[in-house]
């Protein structure tokens, strides 16, 4: 299972849109300068994706507790692919894959975010997401709930997230 966390907050960049002709796009946002919400999500070579969603930044506690979630919905265990990101290498989130040996963790090599698959599945949540004005946080993740549902019915953009890091694999292991 590849793993990795985002945020997404009121400030998102924005792309390029389309108005009536002669009048210019308006796009109201929230006025707010911090990570409003924040998504732990897994995906596993099945095509299985799964999400977790916190308030604010994550650190090791809600690292931990997606972690727990995700033992809840394969409790036989997994092989955990992430970064060296602080929050999974803290002694607290340490402690809790000491104990709980169904999880094997694989590294990915420092600096290689683009080697991590789930970069470009949640990059394809956001990119749906661009030029979206949500008012609250409860929008954001209803919006992003909508969002990794669109993905989950999409297998050829999974499959693509794959092909993008680099793996060559040709279908997604069906269960």
């Amino acid at each position: 299972m590849f793993f990795d966390e985002f945020g997404y907050s009121f400030r998102e960049a924005l792309s390029r849109t389309w108005a009536p002709r002669g009048r210019r796009p308006i796009l109201r946002r929230v006025e707010s300068e911090r990570r409003s919400v924040s998504a732990a999500v897994g995906l596993t070579l099945s095509g299985k994706i799964y999400t977790r969603q916190f308030q604010g930044s994550m650190h090791s506690a809600e690292v931990i507790q997606a972690l727990k979630h995700l033992l809840q919905k394969m409790p036989e265990g997994f092989l955990l692919i992430w970064d060296r990101a602080r929050i999974h290498t803290s002694a607290e989130t340490e402690t809790f894959l000491a104990t709980h040996p169904a999880i094997c963790v694989e590294w990915l090599p420092p600096y290689a975010p683009d080697l991590n698959a789930e970069e470009y599945c949640h990059g394809q949540v956001k990119r749906r997401l661009r030029n979206a004005t949500p008012m609250n946080d409860a929008q954001i993740h209803h919006m992003l709930d909508g969002g990794f549902a669109w993905l989950r019915q999409r297998p050829e953009l999974v499959l693509s997230c794959f092909h993008a890091a680099g793996l060559s694999v040709n279908q997604l292991w069906l269960e």
